[in-house]
């Protein structure tokens, strides 16, 4: 037994009393493997639970936001009574507006307190490419993407109540995003794009020391462009948690497997494009604003932009 580095618990046990010359080592209540990693993995979730849990209520605040902005604002462009929809004719000019919204609201959210604490992800298809990255351990990984679905429907939970029957009308349909007029293939594709990119940018502009300040912004940009010209494809969506956020209160699930798949396949293969760009180092930090004095959860790489 000398020659074993690892001595699982009965063996210490009994090792041990032979020491004292104690014998009844078969009184000794076992504990087998598969109960001490048990007991582990409940350490660990509930130790990230206690440790992490404002990042994590952060992240719902942060996408619930996102959401209650959208809703509101697609049904001030959307709802056939509303003066703005009545004024703005151009479907264009519409989404250009939609897009101007949003992109602010992100670099917002990115920007506040809250964002620069919890990383200012609000989307799961972004947690899970840093996870694939190491830059959050996995129980982190979960919680986080718990809390953006949770934030989502809770967000339109919010407009839906401050709107009434507003949001539900045929022209605004709780801001769903579906398929445009191309079909499912191309908003699959359209989508892995957009997310492909979106995840880009923010990997290098974060890891690149003159960039970095601008993440918020460069990041808040692209969604304004995406809502102005992509919509048509897909909707434009890039984050599962928004969309399943007004499919859940539409109870619309059309398609609903293009806005899950193609932005995290979309982001992860950003994640792959960036290490072998940078020859397999990984990204600093999962924040997307890190130079702040907010605490950071996240596990950081020897070396910093």
């Amino acid at each position: 037994m000398t020659g074993r580095r690892d001595m699982d618990d009965n063996t210490l046990i009994e090792s041990t009393f032979s020491a004292i010359g104690n014998s009844p080592v078969r009184d000794v209540p076992t504990v087998d493997v598969s109960t001490r990693v048990r007991r582990s993995n409940h350490l660990s979730v509930v130790a990230s639970l206690y440790r992490h849990w404002p990042e994590y209520l952060m992240e719902v605040g942060e996408v619930g936001f996102y959401l209650c902005v959208a809703c509101l604002v697609a049904t001030l462009l959307q709802h056939p009574a509303s003066i703005v929809r009545q004024l703005v004719s151009n479907g264009v000019a519409r989404r250009a507006l939609m897009g101007l919204a949003m992109g602010a609201t992100a670099i917002a959210i990115v920007m506040s307190p809250w964002g620069k604490r919890s990383g200012g992800h609000f989307n799961p298809a972004v947690t899970f490419a840093f996870y694939r990255l190491r830059k959050l351990g996995s129980y982190d990984m979960g919680f986080y993407i718990v809390a953006q679905f949770i934030g989502a429907i809770v967000g339109v939970a919010v407009a839906r109540y401050i709107l009434r029957g507003a949001l539900g009308n045929h022209a605004v349909r709780y801001a769903v995003t579906v398929p445009g007029i191309y079909g499912t293939t191309v908003a699959f594709v359209a989508e892995l794009a957009i997310s492909f990119l979106l995840m880009i940018t923010i990997l290098f502009t974060t890891n690149h020391k003159k960039l970095a300040p601008y993440t918020a912004y460069a990041n808040g940009a692209l969604l304004a462009l995406y809502y102005t010209f992509e919509a048509p494809l897909s909707g434009m969506s890039t984050n599962p948690a928004r969309t399943f956020g007004s499919a859940f209160h539409a109870s619309y699930w059309h398609a609903l497997w293009i806005y899950f798949v193609a932005p995290s396949i979309g982001m992860m293969i950003a994640g792959e494009v960036f290490l072998r760009f940078r020859k397999g180092a990984v990204p600093f930090c999962a924040k997307l604003h890190h130079a702040n004095h907010e605490r950071c959860i996240f596990r950081h790489a020897q070396k910093e932009v």
